[in-house]
């Protein structure tokens, strides 16, 4: 799984995010289109929800015929990833933040090949980029580029001040980190070419994809434009 690992194009959806559509088509219509990775996330679907929707996503994955290149990882919730594991459903791994469940503990249940995201720390940013322990992640994700509805408090730093990050901010984030960094938080079509030449792994999108009309033309117009430009 971790070998696969590809986040250059990394679509975050649940079913709050689709304007009452149903996310599979969705889902099937991104990885069609290019994405690479694909996070199941949702914060008022129930457990067994969850766990539908995880199957349906790693389903039309497969249906796809690119389970060997896409990654699918579900946000915060360890309990989901070990149930879906048990029904039998092919899921890569787990991203969380930085108050969701401890790294050690998703490594421990998910075992050395998953695959374990984490929201880099708003508060004090480059240094904790700098110096955390990375031997347990994959990947950073950081942002938020711009504020975004789709998370209210996503950029909160410890006092409450909502933090957005320049393409400055993120050209430094590249350069710091160890691992991969992928960016997010608000990011459109024109955010791309800039964010491209950053040095970041890739960026992530929820709305921009979920909420398109045509989301399988609006996936594909982002992942040609971050290859076009990337550096």
């Amino acid at each position: 799984m971790r070998s696969k690992l590809d986040i250059s194009a990394y679509f975050v959806v649940g079913p709050e995010n689709t304007k009452g559509r149903p996310v599979a088509p969705i889902i099937r219509d991104a990885v069609d289109a290019g994405v690479t990775c694909v996070q199941v996330r949702s914060k008022t679907a129930s457990a067994r929800e969850l766990i539908e929707l995880t199957g349906q996503a790693s389903r039309v994955i497969a249906q796809t015929g690119k389970s060997g290149m896409v990654t699918l990882l579900v946000n915060d919730r360890l309990d989901v990833v070990l149930a879906a594991k048990k029904q039998g459903i092919t899921v890569d791994g787990i991203h969380v933040g930085q108050s969701d469940i401890p790294v050690d503990i998703c490594r421990e249940y998910l075992g050395p090949d998953a695959i374990v995201g984490l929201s880099a720390r708003t508060h004090e940013l480059f240094e904790y980029i700098k110096n955390a322990d990375v031997s347990l992640i994959d990947y950073f994700g950081a942002g938020p580029l711009h504020e975004t509805k789709t998370k209210p408090d996503s950029g909160l730093d410890v006092d409450g001040k909502r933090i957005t990050r320049s393409i400055t901010d993120i050209t430094t984030l590249a350069q710091l980190s160890s691992i991969p960094v992928v960016v997010g938080g608000g990011v459109k079509l024109v955010d791309i070419p800039p964010l491209a030449q950053t040095g970041v792994a890739g960026f992530f999108v929820v709305s921009a994809i979920s909420e398109a009309d045509d989301p399988g033309g609006e996936a594909e117009s982002l992942v040609k434009t971050w290859h076009r430009h990337k550096r």
